[in-house]
């Protein structure tokens, strides 16, 4: 397993569009991807449930991949929160 922290940055948090974005990302991957914050875990690929968690700006989320392509996994998704996020 393999993961990394990041710091939300944009203004009004995981919202609909970013959140949409991040789960259609988090698909094209084998290994299961989970974003963890205030306590709370979900399955990345769930956009209602990452929605649920309610983050926002300043929040820090930890993303894990574990499986198979867990490497690229992260690499592409460190991308996509510094640029999306």
């Amino acid at each position: 397993m393999v993961s990394f922290n990041y710091v939300i940055k944009d203004e009004i948090g995981i919202h609909a569009r970013p959140a949409g974005m991040l789960a259609k990302e988090a698909k094209a991957f084998e290994s299961k991807i989970t974003l963890a914050a205030k306590g709370k875990e979900a399955d990345v690929t769930r956009l209602m449930a990452v929605m649920g968690m309610g983050i926002k700006c300043g929040d820090e989320v930890t993303v894990s991949a574990e499986g198979a392509d867990e490497e690229k996994a992260i690499e592409a998704l460190k991308q996509f929160f510094e640029a999306n996020l």
